[in-house]
């Protein structure tokens, strides 16, 4: 394959919601198609040297979610032969951190990274690029988007809505369920509560009589110390540490069930994305393919030792109870018939996804299911 039949290859994949894969075990340096694009870079001297602003949603101090920014710009630098040169920038610098997508799709900023749950007000539909509630894990949402159809009929949405082409370039892996003031039981616990929670989950919450508040991440801890709200959901252990959450709350609740497999994503504006040479815009696709695999293995090995010391530490870990559960997921699946019925975009989408779900997660039950719930039971 000659160099424009690889890029235009590359640029077809990117636009249509294809991968580019990634060997197992190997920086993406070392795999075939990283080095088809850094020797395509280093033979082409008329590729332009760009330099681009990022707006993210994170704080600099958090080095896994911020850092899937850092990885991504990392290999798309690396690739281009430091022509292509993106910096990325803590929320609330160039943007509030859940207004990324907002300077994104106005062209007041060329790219950004974050997460599609925060923008459920413009279109409920988005929830999709990031997670909903009893939905996939991330495995299963990786599935959805590079072999299931999940990332075009996404970036068709983008596209025609707001101007923007979007990859994923980030998962958390499964969440933890938040940070509580004092015990909850059962769903009348939950009746008056301010918690902090985004996205679908938040409106399931508001349905159990929850008033929701949705803040970014650098301000939760001063919400909950103060007393300014009674709950707050991040991420997990390894990141709520880092923000002392902790420190203002002492029960901490699981499953996430709001968040079982959240994605997050590198944004583009739709006009800048076109400009870009064709080598650049397959850069950007295997950087954020990149970014999506290394933050989702950052999180799984760090998590469990920063649960370790929290619990040591003094917090007191406790399961959703049973009746929480149930009533989470009935009001979930109420929501979801809700916005079928209301919104054309959320019906597409989610009946394709539904049915993904049920085939992906029939399989898991048979396979990978039945054989962690054996080895939990064996683990000493």
């Amino acid at each position: 394959m000659n160099r424009r039949e690889f890029l235009t290859s590359m640029a077809t994949k990117a636009a249509g919601g294809a991968v580019i894969g990634l060997a197992a075990g190997c920086t993406f340096g070392a795999t075939p198609a990283a080095q088809e694009i850094q020797q395509a870079a280093a033979q082409d001297a008329a590729l332009p040297e760009l330099k681009w602003q990022m707006a993210t949603s994170w704080p600099v101090a958090l080095d896994t979610i911020f850092g899937g920014a850092q990885t991504f710009v990392e290999a798309v630098k690396a690739l281009t032969g430091g022509r292509f040169v993106i910096e990325p920038r803590a929320a609330g610098e160039l943007a509030p951190g859940t207004q990324v997508l907002d300077v994104v799709s106005q062209g007041a900023v060329p790219i950004g990274h974050t997460a599609s749950y925060y923008y459920v007000g413009k279109s409920p539909a988005v929830a999709f690029g990031t997670t909903v509630p009893f939905g996939l894990t991330a495995q299963q949402q990786n599935a959805w988007f590079y072999e299931g159809g999940g990332l075009a009929i996404l970036q068709e949405l983008y596209q025609e809505k707001f101007n923007v082409i979007q990859f994923p370039a980030g998962n958390t892996g499964a969440q933890m369920g938040g940070w509580f003031r004092k015990e909850i039981n059962t769903p009348a616990d939950l009746n008056g509560l301010k918690m902090r929670i985004p996205g679908l989950g938040g409106q399931v919450m508001a349905k159990l009589g929850v008033t929701v508040q949705v803040l970014p991440g650098g301000e939760i801890f001063q919400a909950l110390q103060t007393g300014a709200i009674d709950a707050a959901e991040w991420v997990g252990p390894y990141d709520d540490e880092k923000l002392g959450l902790n420190k203002a709350a002492e029960f901490y609740y699981y499953p996430g069930w709001w968040e079982p497999g959240p994605a997050l994503e590198v944004e583009i504006n739709l006009d800048e994305w076109k400009k870009l040479p064709e080598l650049y815009q397959a850069a950007i696709q295997y950087a954020a393919y990149v970014a999506n695999m290394t933050m989702l293995a950052s999180y799984d090995a760090r998590n469990g030792a920063a649960l370790q010391r929290l619990v040591e530490g003094g917090t007191k870990l406790r399961p959703y109870s049973e009746e929480i559960l149930v009533a989470a997921k009935a009001a979930a699946d109420e929501l979801y018939e809700e916005f079928s019925a209301a919104d054309a975009d959320f019906a597409r989408i989610y009946k394709e996804w539904d049915a993904f779900r049920k085939s992906v997660q029939g399989w898991h039950d048979i396979n990978e299911y039945s054989m962690m719930n054996f080895v939990h039971g064996t683990l000493g």
